[in-house]
């Protein structure tokens, strides 16, 4: 017998009203806008590299210099990858070791990432330029050197270029290693040092196989990083003539005409690596329970060693942080940049004539507007996905999808969506170039892998506890979420709303590629005043951006308590 149609109907709206029909609906609905917005501009570049009979390869990777601009990719990869392991490790390491009292000083590892890359990099460039760079006059006084007028440092070459990425890198891997460091039981050192183990046998023997996880997802992001290396190649290595993939996009599609199709083509390795590498972090890290070292106690090694810690984290925070902030406040406080200084020479000017100008306000303002667009975005948007990667054991397929798309763009350089946004969003249904709606949108992008994985952590540790304990009350999955679960994560939150906030007012690859003359934020301002030549203003502009980031941090602090950037 066939059913009534009225029994139809009231199973329809029995399964439409059903909790979990309306979550599929809801992350189905979210995936849909993460897949147009993630993975269309990456289809639009192949399909662009792939035209003609694949003339974007061929025009590419058919120059005479290809090869150099591959090897010297890699060799940026590779060693700053190095010098930020090394770096970050022992710094994990030596915090760990810090008596209470410079309990303080473990903040100051984490302190550079507040410093906008573009800051960092050009506080560098006066300090070791090879003429005027005022570290190498000071060493030119040394007997090695004084007889030279230049050097003997140039930040211009690959190698300073590639140490000064691994310093900016080293912060990142220090918030994953110091996050497994924390993790290691007493007892295991403790047994260790028994049996005659020193610090460093200890270190060695108990501590990095422990540290297996944070070493591998660590390294393949400053990886990743360093690979798709942007800021440092462009602003130090046009002077030589030192060329990366991802400088080499943004010359193609600079230039006039603009090549789409080369610059599809340059990014092509680029993805490839990034899928490569996540797939082989899952593979290397394999079951992840032979790395659980919990005990009775709380890891609390002594302190009895801890001087040589103490000195190892400041010298770091003082060339990372102190020593380039240095070199931006001289070039600020000066009418222009140059070898001689007298107090005589100081003055403000340069600060009066960045308030002064509309187009630096108008970039502030810009700045501020979609950094803060973007994470009230990529908040709930990176909630909802970490709820179905934690929980959606009924929506597998939905929560492959998921965790595919928003890590895709954790290991694709920010210049690839950036030139993949302009091509998207300049050609119809969508025109938005110049507008800072584009901004937004590529901002939520790059910014939704860490949304979901820092939620996505927290959730974790909360465990279904308290979200099972709800749902036996009675209360619906929307009750449950708003007024259980988000207040417990309350920190987990607000340390991704200061991370976000503070790599969005940072941004600088995709921005210079999707900005207009009329639509700014700092960073591509501070570029083009660089590329003018404007260095004292350059400076000044730096130091500001520099301050609207500490303030925004400073906000997140006072809301959600000092132990924000902690969390991190």
């Amino acid at each position: 017998m066939t059913a009534p149609t009225g029994s139809r109907g009231t199973a329809l709206r029995r399964l439409l009203a059903s909790p979990h029909t309306r979550m599929r609906a809801v992350y189905i609905v979210i995936l849909l806008v993460l897949g147009y917005l993630v993975v269309l501009p990456l289809i639009r570049l192949q399909s662009l590299a792939l035209e003609d009979g694949a003339q974007g390869y061929k025009s590419q990777y058919g120059r005479y210099d290809i090869a150099d601009t591959i090897w010297t990719t890699v060799w940026l990869a590779l060693g700053s990858l190095v010098i930020a392991m090394v770096f970050g490790t022992l710094l994990a390491y030596a915090t760990s070791r810090m008596p209470a009292r410079w309990g303080f000083l473990k903040m100051v590892p984490i302190l550079p990432i507040v410093m906008p890359a573009v800051a960092n990099i050009v506080g560098w460039a006066f300090l070791l330029s090879p003429g005027p760079g005022y570290l190498n006059i000071l060493l030119r006084k040394l007997p090695w050197w004084s007889g030279s007028d230049t050097g003997p440092v140039d930040v211009y070459t690959v190698p300073w270029i590639i140490v000064i990425t691994g310093l900016s890198l080293t912060s990142f891997v220090y918030l994953f290693v110091s996050a497994g460091m924390d993790n290691i039981s007493a007892e295991h050192l403790e047994a260790a040092q028994i049996s005659g183990s020193s610090t460093i046998g200890v270190f060695f023997r108990v501590v990095l196989p422990l540290l297996r996880p944070s070493l591998i997802y660590g390294a393949g992001i400053a990886f990743l990083m360093g690979v798709g290396q942007f800021t440092g190649p462009l602003l130090l290595g046009q002077n030589n003539g030192v060329n990366v993939l991802t400088t080499d996009m943004y010359r193609r599609v600079s230039e006039s005409p603009a090549d789409f199709a080369a610059a599809a083509a340059g990014g092509a390795p680029l993805v490839i690596l990034g899928i490569v590498i996540v797939l082989a972090q899952k593979v290397l890290l394999g079951n992840q329970n032979r790395f659980v070292t919990h005990g009775g106690k709380a890891f609390a090694p002594t302190v009895t060693r801890a001087r040589w810690a103490t000195v190892t984290v400041v010298v770091y925070g003082l060339f990372a942080l102190v020593i380039p902030l240095i070199g931006l406040i001289i070039v600020s406080l000066t009418p222009y940049w140059s070898g001689s200084l007298s107090w005589s020479m100081f003055t403000l000017d340069n600060f009066r004539s960045l308030f002064d100008n509309s187009a630096v306000i108008e970039s502030i303002v810009t700045s501020i507007v979609t950094s803060i667009a973007a994470v009230a975005i990529c908040i709930p948007i990176g909630y909802m996905m970490a709820n179905l990667l934690v929980r959606g054991r009924r929506f597998k397929i939905l929560a492959i999808l998921g965790d595919l798309i928003t890590a895709l763009p954790l290991g694709i350089p920010a210049v690839i969506f950036g030139v993949g946004f302009l091509l998207t969003y300049t050609e119809p249904p969508l025109i938005l170039y110049g507008t800072r709606a584009v901004i937004i949108l590529v901002y939520v992008v790059l910014m939704v892998p860490f949304s979901t994985r820092l939620q996505m952590t927290s959730m974790l540790a909360l465990g279904d506890q308290y979200y099972e304990a709800s749902s036996t009350s009675g209360a619906s999955p929307f009750i449950t979420n708003v007024k259980i679960m988000m207040p417990l994560m309350r920190p987990a939150i607000l340390s991704a709303v200061a991370l976000m906030f503070i790599l969005l007012t940072h941004e600088f690859a995709a921005s210079l590629l999707v900005r207009a003359s009329t639509t700014q934020v700092m960073g591509t301002l501070l570029y083009d005043m660089w590329q003018n030549g404007s260095y004292p203003e350059v400076a000044a502009m730096a130091l500001l951006m520099t301050a609207v980031t500490t303030a925004g941090v400073g906000l997140a602090m006072l809301v959600g308590g000092r132990n924000v950037l902690s969390k991190l």
